[in-house]
């Protein structure tokens, strides 16, 4: 028996709980701290909670290029946007069809795809995603950001702010707050660079690119938060925001966690990469087509083709050689 192989697998599955469960905490810390500073739910929501959710992406992707594995790097980035859509959403909607609101289709979606072309169009323009496309990804980033905070405060109009919500049971222990944020972002970090080292060892052990481990292990393995709470959610009929949260996790993904890492080390753009990239481009114009042919709403219908497009591509990168 490959002990050591056993050993980097274990590894994998360490990192991928830490990673998981020290999103959740950093969240929850860090929602506390905000609420204690009487910064409003609906902000926290839009920041905090949108940042956790891809906290995970976040940590594999930056330490995949401190490591130079730009493959893994990207691969996360794109895998992640591909799985989010076409298998998690497509799962959710077999099991029960999701209502897609109209704010999505207004205004997400079409920063989706504007943010999955840019990818595609500044990854393709250099052969690799630079610093400077990187501060022009997090410059979109910030200008979306403060625009959507910006409108739906306007929508939701003034409302007397909360007293802060208790955190595991801990009610307005700031320190507390601030211990379980430190915590759950060490875990996270931690999760990364077990997670990104186990799949650069099992890439190497079996002859498998880090190309195709970013875009298979990595990306549906950062993927698992959304993919448990968006299916059950929707088997107890809970979905009036799955379809938002996955296209915000996505906008995240592409404007901060590919621009972060980017000025970090610059990821290259081979063939393989804009290939994956167009795919994630086609899978957010899908979701769109989708949406409207279905009066925003994803149909049993819909979850099927976008399930069967997933199982297409994933056949696609074991049977075409990377």
């Amino acid at each position: 028996m490959d002990w050591m192989l056993f050993m980097w697998i274990a590894l994998i599955v360490v990192g991928f709980v830490l990673l998981v469960k020290g999103a959740d905490w950093f969240v929850d810390g860090a929602a506390g701290i905000a609420g204690k500073c009487r910064i409003p739910p609906l902000v926290i929501g839009l920041t905090v909670v949108a940042f956790g959710t891809s906290a995970p992406e976040l940590a594999v992707s930056v330490t995949s290029a401190i490591r130079r594995a730009t493959d893994i790097s990207i691969g996360n980035v794109v895998g992640s946007n591909i799985v989010n859509i076409l298998l998690i959403l497509g799962l959710s909607a077999l099991v029960k069809p999701l209502p897609v609101q109209k704010s999505s289709v207004k205004l997400d979606l079409p920063v989706l795809l504007v943010a999955s072309a840019l990818l595609v169009g500044l990854g393709a323009w250099g052969g690799a995603l630079s610093w400077w496309d990187g501060l022009i990804l997090l410059a979109v980033f910030a200008c979306y950001m403060t625009a959507l905070i910006r409108e739906t405060l306007r929508a939701q109009g003034e409302t007397p702010l909360p007293p802060a919500e208790p955190v595991h049971g801990v009610k307005g222990k700031t320190w507390f707050y601030a211990v379980l944020t430190v915590v759950g972002l060490g875990m996270v970090v931690g999760g990364g660079t077990l997670l990104v080292d186990g799949a650069r060892y099992v890439a190497e052990r079996f002859g498998v690119s880090e190309r195709v481990i970013g875009l298979t292990v990595v990306a549906i393995g950062t993927s698992l938060p959304e993919l448990v709470t968006s299916v059950v959610a929707s088997a107890k009929g809970q979905t009036d925001i799955a379809v938002g949260n996955i296209i915000g996790s996505n906008i995240f993904n592409i404007f901060l966690v590919a621009g972060v890492s980017s000025l970090v080390y610059p990821l290259g753009f081979f063939e393989g990469n804009l290939v994956d990239s167009l795919v994630a481009l086609a899978a957010a114009l899908l979701l769109f087509v989708l949406a409207l042919a279905g009066k925003f709403r994803l149909t049993r219908a819909a979850g099927g083709i976008m399930v069967a497009c997933f199982a297409a591509y994933y056949l696609y990168l074991f049977l075409v050689p990377a």
